[in-house]
């Protein structure tokens, strides 16, 4: 273990470091690039010039050996040289219109389902049952409800695209072999608490696919956030750091996917399919040894960690862990790999390895996953601050090595990454059964509704595999384009208002952009207080170093990164100053009085941070981009059991019915901003669909009544009425099956989205909404629950039939065994009561059919192997509610009459 002695600094008074940038600058790790319009002017460029405009500023000449030929008057004209000069100008990825043959029909079905959905809307009104008014009154605001919910999900949908990137343009661009790599370098964040829930091997797993990433070394970056302060996780670090020496060069020189070992070694493939290498199989068998052994060692250091030792742990050196309270400790951070001692078996050097432990005292708040998040960004300005950040769930791993470059296509395009606040990519999961019983794969959510966004404005920001533009997420608003005057469409999805007045210290916030090609406020001119620097007055006001301070915390080498549009750190900094500034700004009260967590950064005030987060910027005028490359580019782990994927649920409601009583409520948060109309719709869909749980519930219980009283919700109708009501569900069923066409989701992945939107309906989302009440009215705060990310080891799927109890099962059983209470119950009654029932009954039972089917997966989930014991209760319980059904039957508490077939039907004292 390396002892993190000499790197662990406590809250001590560090002076500020004052470094004060080169105009020019060249930072040791930045990109070097130049302006945005030298580059777009550059590609604007006549073929009479015959250059290819480099990122800084000069020209490639023919004896650069780029084959590049002046083309002019005194020079040959060479067609491979026109080629790749017309190459050098092509965007680096392109929108995919969805073809009309597919989208047209989708969007017709859906106006004619909104037209026939105003008629049954009208008519269900307009006809009451007055002998089951109050079930029909129910009935009616539960149906409104889901039309105005089905409104707000559908219409952000009406623009789906898709995006193709070009990854040749883009290193002919930025990454020409035998020259310093111009790509921007890239920060990226791993964030874990608790290593017995999040296990060190899979956190391992993750870093690992980091650091072997195919990227240049020096532009990535990865920090890994110790929420928890646990040796274990420190210890677990440094062994990684070890094995990523050896592990590395092998999957670079075999070029091998995922290049996360576990993953790549449990693979049931050919591992030699399109392998030429004679020392392959060889060199694969030592490196699968070497991982055994590094398994053994991690799991080695989880059996110890089960016990702590009552005085605490105590490290290599002798000296007690300083995380040993694990809320009150110092700050800690530790550079396992780097530009110093970073090299592996190869001698080639590695990316670099932070493990970063904010710092916790009593009394303070510290905002969980947001702060420290927040920290990272911090630590990574002062350390490295790379133009981009990526963050990670400890679980994702990088499943293609290529996903920064597909980030980069859309965040270094001269003409769109400037209003690019984030580039998104979908979750996809491994190690979920076949059948994907409670849709864990999200692929509706991932496949449908993510594109239809990124043709409005873009997708909202998920928590994982996301890749920022540091400048989005410091506050600031993005440039602002003259856009031609649009019709109506344009103000639904494409056209923009007048930038935003923002509320305290916003209207400053887009004064970041002025001259590209260097800072616009360097800390020279800040600390003198200089106001007349000669900036453009239209984009900046100068701010004093107060003000500054103010706004990001007293640290002069952190409000210095932020002025660094394309990053990098001064190559006068030292380490040892930086390590100091680094610890000071992860002190827990850095963020006092200042803007972190409510215009900066990650937001606080929800548990789901991410959609807050990504709601701010769009808020402000960024645009965000979904990337869905061919193969996927992160994977992570999913809850299969039924358990706890409904705790997973509660949670992210539970965020949406904070931001929903919050002040950033979509609702009425930045109207007069340049927030588009049909984004607004999907925000405010996220934030209210815990609230339809309560029509949902009503809705599942309505058929049961129904049946054991022997009423209906609707009167008898008319063969012309009845054409609106078959209307509608073939609209519905048109409308879902075109959906699926364009998007190419599967009719069983649909099936299950479907199911498990009733099933966490009337569970997670139900807890979710009184939970928030809860908090916003009576201040009760809910603990956040991390969710086990533990692997799959014994057996296939075992984790998916083990049963554990929560109240959250509470209310689908109980609908659930009403429902069947109900179907018995009515068609009992219908057997005893003649022909004549018949008719009324099966329009109850279809309603209480479609019930249980919808609970089927939560029925069998319940019913499942290794669940004997819930299995006979669930036999009893159906069982006794056969019975109870036939005493229903016999005697009607609802007309207090006793029935028959054999008995003459009297009052009930005859």
């Amino acid at each position: 273990m390396m002892s993190p002695t000499g790197n662990i600094g406590k809250r001590a008074s560090f002076p500020y470091v004052n470094h004060s940038p080169n105009p020019s600058r060249e930072f040791s790790g930045s990109i070097g690039n130049v302006a945005w319009k030298e580059r777009v002017d550059g590609w604007k460029m006549k073929q009479d010039k015959g250059t290819i405009p480099m990122t800084n500023g000069t020209s490639i000449a023919p004896s650069e050996g780029r084959g590049v030929g002046d083309i002019d008057a005194s020079t040959d004209y060479n067609m491979e040289d026109a080629l790749l000069n017309d190459e050098t100008r092509q965007p680096l990825s392109r929108k995919v219109p969805i073809p009309s043959s597919r989208i047209n029909p989708y969007r017709m079905v859906i106006v004619l389902r909104l037209v026939v959905l105003s008629i049954f809307l009208h008519y269900r009104i307009t006809n009451p049952v007055r002998n089951a008014y109050p079930l029909w009154l129910l009935s009616v605001i539960c149906e409104i409800w889901f039309a105005l919910s089905w409104i707000l999900d559908q219409f952000p949908k009406w623009f789906p695209i898709n995006r193709e990137t070009y990854l040749d343009r883009l290193a002919l661009r930025y990454d020409r072999e035998g020259e310093p790599s111009q790509l921007a370098a890239v920060d990226i964040f791993v964030s874990t608490v608790d290593p017995m829930k999040e296990p060190p091997l899979v956190t391992a797993n993750t870093v690992l696919s980091i650091l072997a990433v195919d990227y240049p070394v020096d532009k990535v970056s990865c920090y890994v956030s110790d929420d928890g302060a646990a040796m274990l996780t420190f210890d677990a670090l440094a062994e990684t750091s070890e094995f990523a020496r050896k592990w590395v060069p092998f999957v670079k020189k075999y070029n091998i996917e995922p290049r996360a070992p576990e993953w790549y070694f449990s693979q049931k493939i050919d591992y030699l399919k399109d392998k030429v290498h004679p020392s392959f199989v060889k060199d694969r068998r030592a490196m699968k040894r070497e991982y055994e052994e590094f398994k053994i060692r991690i799991n080695g250091l989880v059996a110890k960690a089960q016990k702590v030792p009552e005085e605490g742990w105590i490290m290599q050196d002798g000296t007690p862990w300083p995380g040993n309270n694990t809320r009150d400790h110092p700050g800690m951070i530790q550079v396992f790999l780097g530009h110093s001692g970073g090299l592996d078996t190869e001698g080639n050097e590695l990316p670099r390895l932070v493990y970063v432990s904010r710092e916790k005292r009593p009394g303070f708040q510290h905002h969980k996953k947001a702060g420290a998040m927040n920290a990272l960004v911090r630590v990574s300005a002062v350390l490295t601050n790379g133009q981009y950040m990526l963050n990670l769930d400890c679980d994702h791993y990088i499943n293609n090595s290529k996903a920064l470059r597909e980030a980069m296509c859309f965040l270094m395009d001269p003409n769109l990454g400037r209003s690019v606040c984030y580039v998104q990519f979908p979750q996809r999961f491994d190690g979920i059964d076949r059948n994907d019983r409670y849709a864990n794969r999200n692929t509706v959510f991932f496949d449908i509704n993510l594109r239809g966004l990124d043709g409005i404005q873009g997708p909202v920001y998920v928590g994982t595999g996301c890749v920022f533009n540091r400048t989005a997420l410091y506050g600031y608003e993005p440039p602002i384009k003259q856009k031609k005057k649009g019709g109506f469409l344009s103000s639904l999805c494409g056209g923009r208002k007048k930038a935003s007045k923002s509320k305290k210290g916003s209207d400053k916030k887009s004064q970041k952009h002025v001259d590209s090609s260097v800072p616009v406020f360097n800390l020279e001119d800040i600390e003198e207080g200089v106001e007349g620097a000669g900036f453009d007055d239209e984009k900046s006001l100068l701010m004093s170093q107060m003000s500054l301070e103010k706004r990001f915390g007293q640290s002069a080498a952190f409000v210095a990164s932020t002025l660094m549009e394309y990053g990098g750190v001064p190559q006068s900094a030292t380490p040892e100053s930086l390590l100091k500034e680094a610890i000071h700004v992860i002190s827990c009260g850095y963020e006092d009085k200042t803007e972190w967590g409510s215009e900066i950064g990650w937001i606080y005030g929800s548990v789901t941070e991410d959609i807050l987060t990504g709601f701010k910027m769009h808020a402000r005028g960024w645009r965000s981009i979904y990337c869905m490359p061919k193969r996927p580019a992160f994977k992570g782990s999913a809850p299969i059991n039924l358990s706890d994927r409904l705790n997973q649920v509660l949670r992210w409601a539970l965020g949406s019915v904070e931001i929903l009583f919050s002040r950033h409520c979509p609702l009425w948060y930045g109207y007069g901003g340049r927030l588009k109309f049909l984004e607004r719709f999907a925000y405010i869909n996220t934030t209210i669909y815990p609230l339809t749980s309560i029509p949902l519930l009503i809705y599942c219980v309505l058929p049961a009544i129904c049946l054991l009283t022997g009423k209906f919700i609707i009167p008898e109708i008319s063969n012309f009425a009845s054409i609106w009501f078959i209307s509608l569900f073939l609209s519905i069923f048109a409308t879902g099956i075109l959906e699926m066409r364009w998007s190419g989701v599967g009719i069983d992945e649909w099936w299950r989205n479907e199911q498990f939107w009733v099933i966490g309906g009337i569970s997670a989302h139900l807890f979710a909404v009184f939970q928030g009440l809860l908090k916003v009215l009576a201040g009760i705060d809910t603990n956040f629950t991390v969710t086990s990310k533990a692997s799959d080891e014994d057996g296939d799927f075992a984790e998916l039939y083990m049963f554990k109890w929560t109240t959250l099962l509470i209310p689908p059983t109980t609908i659930l065994i009403i429902n069947l209470v109900g179907v018995v119950a009515g068609t009992s009654y219908a057997i005893n009561s003649g022909y004549q029932s018949w008719g009324p009954l099966f329009g109850k039972l279809f309603f209480a059919f479609w019930v249980i089917v919808h609970l089927y997966p939560f029925l069998k989930g319940l019913m499942g192997r290794q669940n004997r014991t819930p299995t006979i209760v669930v036999v009893w319980a159906i069982l006794l509610a056969s019975i109870f059904s036939l005493l229903w039957v016999r005697i009607d508490p609802f007309t207090t009459r006793v029935t028959g077939p054999d008995t003459q039907t009297c009052g009930i004292n005859c």
